[in-house]
């Protein structure tokens, strides 16, 4: 018991802030030698003064094996994919190509669209890149330009033109009578190459998911066609985007697909060039490989999950919900592996450059990540894809302390040192996980995790928030 007042954090409030020794002053951090003497006396109800305290439990830094298949030299690797491409007969010199390129933080993706264009050039061809990234950027052309420098992707690192722009063309119907659109500057280019990662979607299931046929339809469709993509899934299922893929591949002359898949670590792993004819066939084996490799959290039944960082450069709904478990959207709300109670996020990462969609799908969140939050893309990119609830803002605090005993008074009838408790970077990086103690027999019985640290207190510094240890 002493021991664990000891590590007690301590707050006294002040009720009637006219007795307050200064009136800027209504928090006391008590060391815990004066909450010894003050345990009798933990609420004077006359009085000015009550004492709170809460328990955190003791923390560890474990590390988790997950699947690893690299490749070493990237450039050396597709360029001998590209060169077995035989093209001769469907370009002729001095056509241009559309070269599509979307808004995630894909590993080396600045080098695979550099390969990219240097073998479209050796060929004759005029390459030039457009943003595939639906409502990302705030459909704005400035917003796109942004989100591609930051990939690294600008005309000074390719050598090739940028072709920003929000304008679309019909370039056909499907079902009954639903408009397929196309960015203006991939639409009348000779012809079309588009460059993604395969992994499973956040928001549905299917043969495709997240890839190459979604950047197709939904990345080159812009704000308009992605906004128009998710109102027909409504009612037709995402179906609807094979079916407009499906007739971009016939109207419009797409050369080949860069296909992208990361291992655990995300490593890329491996290239696959994928042609027209072969579209449909290998795409969906490579999302059935894509989700052996996915990582995941080791744990089920989590009462609380703190993530340190979403962003769109680590998922397009902030936090990938294939990792979190929680799915909250229009066709659904529900839960899958793994169960937890409550999320508290922490900060918005760096390069999503205020887009917070996905917020919403946390519990709690800090002050300083919705003083972060561009509003504008944040409710633009939401709003497209027929998902306002990812943009609400969950209930916040000042700091760390106060959101994680939020989280622990909100998980039931469960002491708060003996709540199981996971803190990540964020869903795209889950090698390094900090535990609490309460998982101690799992990380033992469990092959793929190792100890990095001892159980040690749950460290906040002086502004009352975490430690960062990642």
């Amino acid at each position: 018991m002493l021991r664990n007042v000891l590590d007690a954090t301590v707050v006294l409030r002040c009720v009637n802030k006219e007795r307050l020794p200064s009136k800027r002053l209504d928090t006391f951090i008590l060391p815990s030698f004066i909450l010894l003497s003050l345990i009798p006396w933990q609420r004077r109800d006359q009085g000015c003064v009550f004492i709170q305290f809460m328990y955190f439990p003791e923390m560890a830094i474990v590390c988790q094996r997950l699947h690893s298949e690299r490749i070493e030299d990237i450039p050396s690797t597709l360029r001998s994919k590209l060169q077995d491409l035989d093209l001769r007969d469907r370009v002729k010199s001095g056509d241009t190509v559309a070269v599509a390129v979307g808004s995630r933080g894909i590993t080396n993706i600045d080098i695979l669209v550099f390969e990219i264009v240097s073998f479209l050039k050796g060929l004759g061809l005029k390459p030039f890149i457009v943003p595939a990234m639906g409502s990302h950027g705030g459909g704005t052309i400035e917003g796109e330009l942004a989100v591609l420098a930051g990939l690294r992707i600008t005309e000074a690192t390719m050598g090739v033109p940028l072709a920003t722009g929000t304008d679309v063309v019909e370039v056909g119907r499907i079902r009954e009578n639903i408009p397929v659109l196309m960015d203006k500057g991939a639409a009348f280019a000779d012809h079309i190459v588009v460059v993604n990662r395969i992994k499973p979607h956040t928001k549905f299931n299917a043969s495709v998911e997240s890839g190459l046929t979604k950047m197709l339809t939904v990345g080159l469709g812009k704000r308009a066609g992605a906004t128009k993509y998710h109102q027909a899934a409504i009612r037709y299922t995402f179906r609807i985007l094979q079916d407009a893929a499906s007739l971009i591949l016939k109207n419009c002359s797409v050369l080949f697909g860069l296909a992208i898949l990361e291992d655990g670590y995300g490593h890329t792993a491996s290239l696959d060039i994928v042609q027209p004819d072969d579209w449909f066939k290998i795409e969906p084996f490579l999302l059935e490989k894509a989700k052996s490799m996915i990582p995941k959290i080791p744990f089920d039944n989590l009462d609380v999950l703190i993530i340190d960082e979403i962003g769109k450069d680590v998922s397009g709904i902030g936090m990938d919900s294939n990792i979190t478990g929680r799915h909250r959207d229009i066709v659904g709300d529900f839960f899958t592996y793994p169960h937890i109670k409550r999320i508290f996020v922490r900060n918005l990462s760096r390069k999503t450059a205020g887009n917070g969609n996905g917020i919403g799908l946390a519990d709690f969140t800090t002050n300083r990540l919705v003083e972060a939050l561009n509003l504008t893309t944040t409710y633009t990119n939401a709003l497209a894809a027929l998902s306002p609830e990812k943009a609400a803002i969950p209930v916040h605090f000042e700091t760390d302390r106060e959101c994680i005993e939020a989280c622990l008074n909100m998980i039931g009838d469960i002491l708060p040192e003996a709540a199981r408790i996971v803190r990540i970077k964020n869903t795209s990086t889950l090698d390094v996980l900090e535990v609490s103690r309460a998982l101690e027999k799992e990380i033992a019985s469990n092959p793929d995790l190792g100890m990095v640290t001892g159980w040690r207190p749950m460290e906040f510094d002086d502004h009352g928030n975490l430690k960062d240890e990642f």
